[in-house]
């Protein structure tokens, strides 16, 4: 419940509890890099003659390791600008509008896009929100299956890595928001999957819950090349890339002929002052493998061919999809965190409020 500071018939101004970034970080970030404050107050009425603007109530938070690059000063390759110390940090998130002077949003709509990590939002560039329209799934999809990381996954899979049935496929982060999905896009279009992740509870997620053919501990495996020879004995064609480091450079030497590297992210490198390098390279010539690299801002125009894929699946049972929430916004910091050490299991939400 938020508190009312200043109410009457004409207007309420409400304290809003915002999650704000302390100063720039180096290496692993601290949840005492982020400070979550109630300093902030917000008017719940738009002036009369504001123009353009959404006011929003937020309700869930997605927690992303993109999010990393954007608490540094600079970034190499940069795609997205740094949060600002003293601000509140931004993701993707799904809200309710509150008022709106945007003639394609009206009060009452649910919305999913880039808002701030707060209880209210005063929205001045929705060009990157979206109106849900189906709301029979939980609100909550919107944050994963049915967000950024469910066109991630797509888009990755289908659209780079051109499967064939009987291919054989291994994805590393298996058990994260968009691992957990490739693997079973991959197991619907008749391949042979194979996951690592980093606990045997999620190694026991990827073979029973999201039906991957094996899984194995990564951090149980003291030489990776050995293990991906034993899962993958004839080689692989299709590698979802989420990690990088060690496991790029062994993946590459286990290739087949003609394979195909869709690089999502690289987890293992975001907290490096140093990014590691990657020896195997040659492998690329003498494998003729195709490695690319993708921004998922770069294909929103798919997402009407994506959400009729992936509705019905949803509806039938077919796709499994597993959350780990966190309920309240002071516990976002310690939440987002976490992605960085492996402690979420699923993809990482945080509960603000429930419409």
């Amino acid at each position: 419940m938020a508190e009312v500071v200043e109410g009457s018939s004409e207007v309420v101004v409400v304290r809003n509890k915002q999650v704000v970034l302390k100063d720039y970080v180096n290496g692993y970030p601290k949840e005492s890099d982020m400070v979550v404050t109630s300093d902030a107050t917000i008017r719940l009425e738009l002036p009369k003659n504001e123009g353009g603007v959404i006011l929003s109530k937020n309700l869930y938070l997605s927690c992303d390791p993109y999010m990393r690059g954007r608490m540094n000063t600079t970034s190499k390759g940069r795609y997205t600008s740094s949060f600002t110390p003293g601000l509140p940090i931004c993701g993707y998130g799904v809200a309710k509008v509150l008022e709106s002077t945007r003639h394609e949003f009206n009060k009452g709509d649910l919305i999913s896009g880039l808002i701030n990590w707060e209880e209210y939002s005063l929205i001045t560039n929705p060009e990157s929100l979206m109106k849900i329209q189906h709301t029979d799934f939980p609100l909550s999809y919107y944050t994963g299956i049915l967000g950024m990381p469910g066109l991630t996954s797509y888009v990755g899979f289908y659209e780079i890595c051109l499967p064939k049935k009987g291919d054989t496929v291994f994805v590393s982060a298996a058990s994260g928001a968009v691992g957990q999905l490739v693997g079973q896009f991959a197991k619907l279009s008749g391949c042979y999957v194979v996951g690592s992740a980093g606990s045997k509870e999620k190694v026991d997620l990827l073979k029973n819950n999201f039906g991957f053919d094996e899984a194995f501990n990564y951090k149980e495996e003291r030489d990776l090349d050995a293990a991906l020879k034993r899962y993958f004995p004839d080689g692989i064609d299709i590698y979802f890339e989420n990690v990088g480091g060690n496991m790029l450079d062994a993946v590459l030497c286990n290739m087949r002929l003609h394979g195909r590297i869709a690089v999502c992210g690289m987890i293992s490198q975001y907290n490096l002052n140093q990014h590691q390098g990657i020896k195997n390279l040659v492998f690329l010539i003498l494998k003729r493998i195709r490695m690319e690299g993708f921004l998922v801002i770069d294909y929103h125009h798919l997402y009407p061919k994506f959400f009729e894929m992936i509705l019905p699946l949803i509806q039938e049972g077919k796709i499994t999809y597993v959350e780990d929430t966190v309920e309240g916004l002071e516990n976002a910091p310690a939440a987002l965190v976490g992605l960085f050490s492996g402690k979420n299991l699923g993809k990482q939400v945080v509960a603000i409020a429930h419409e």
